[in-house]
């Protein structure tokens, strides 16, 4: 038994991958979790327009930070603040009394500011809660399940389908045929493509069916997102399969990156929530910019003018993504294709 036991350390001390999954995981968690697991918003990002916005922001207790005061604006110009993300909250003082605007797609930070504003009398503050006003979370959640799944199907899926293909030598037959690699990357991740879109698709109109979540935006917009989306997490899948030899190597690095993508995304976190040196993190992954196009075409009928920069942020990781990507797997196949040679 000893020597057995022996055997299994030496094993596992060989095996880098399995114990940094044994070892660097748990202590990683234990940080994100310690530091991100925070539903406490300590900062509403706040407007004020109307003719009293000056007046009115003086008076606003430091929980609202003001970024901002449109002394000309409108109610239209108030709700227009919320939809396109450029604040929590926006007071509109040309009602009376002041209408307090908040954006309900940001369950955390509207559940924050309406428990403030409970504490104001109605005839100083009248509160209204835009695009969920029940403060529904399925409403909330449906949008970003609808990334997390994408995610799924694109890291693990993916890299243990290309990793079995290499297990089989599909991979050196590939490698003497006349194709370029990214003729053959384009052609494996396809047959994914089409599955994944399929399954948003089901699980977009579910959510909306089962949850009554609603869909108030552009659907052609939401499905060029979803698009650029699933180039990047399929690029990603791919990276795994370059990097695994076997199919638990590529479970175990597609877990390492799908999990912090879980936790760092604002999927269930809120990333205002989080301090600076975790937060910068979540704004690395491209779920993060997915949840702000979904959340933002669904429930605030948001269109491109507003959501550009996710569009673009994962636009950018598209192409770098898939560009290491074909040159990850030229590598790879360079080797099959001398191997074939000489067979041959």
């Amino acid at each position: 038994m000893r020597a057995m036991i022996l055997k299994e350390f030496r094993e596992l001390r060989r095996d880098k991958r399995t114990m940094a999954m044994l070892i660097m995981l748990p202590i990683v968690l234990l940080v994100i979790f310690g530091y991100a697991a925070n539903f406490t918003i300590d900062e509403l990002h706040t407007q004020v327009v109307g003719p009293n916005a000056e007046a009115v922001a003086d008076q606003l207790p430091p929980l609202f930070v003001v970024d901002g005061t449109l002394p000309d604006g409108t109610t239209q110009d108030a709700k227009d603040l919320v939809k396109d993300n450029k604040a929590d909250v926006v007071i509109d003082t040309t009602t009376t009394p002041p209408t307090a605007f908040v954006d309900g797609s940001s369950l955390f930070a509207a559940q924050t500011a309406v428990g403030a504003f409970n504490a104001i009398p109605d005839d100083q503050l009248k509160v209204e809660v835009l695009y969920n006003p029940n403060l529904t979370t399925s409403w909330v959640m449906v949008p970003a399940l609808v990334g997390l799944i994408l995610t799924f199907i694109g890291t693990i899926i993916t890299s243990i389908g290309l990793v079995k293909e290499r297990q089989t030598g599909t991979l050196e037959q590939l490698a003497v045929m006349p194709l370029k690699p990214s003729d053959v990357i384009v052609g494996k991740i396809a047959p994914y493509f089409i599955l994944a879109a399929v399954d948003m698709a089901v699980v977009t109109l579910l959510g909306i069916w089962i949850f009554d979540v609603p869909f108030n935006g552009n659907p052609w917009i939401f499905a060029l997102g979803a698009a650029i989306f699933l180039f990047v997490v399929l690029g990603i899948g791919v990276l795994i399969s370059t990097a695994s030899q076997t199919q638990a190597q590529a479970i175990q690095l597609a877990i390492m990156i799908l999990l912090p993508q879980i936790l760092l995304s604002g999927f269930i976190f809120p990333l205002s929530a989080m301090p600076a040196a975790i937060s910068w993190i979540g704004y690395c992954l491209p779920l993060t910019y997915f949840v702000q196009i979904s959340q933002g075409i669904m429930l605030r009928g948001a269109g491109l003018d507003s959501l550009w920069p996710a569009f673009a942020v994962l636009a950018f990781m598209a192409v770098l993504i898939f560009s290491l990507a074909v040159l990850r797997f030229r590598r790879d196949l360079a080797p099959s294709a001398r191997r074939s040679r000489k067979e041959a």
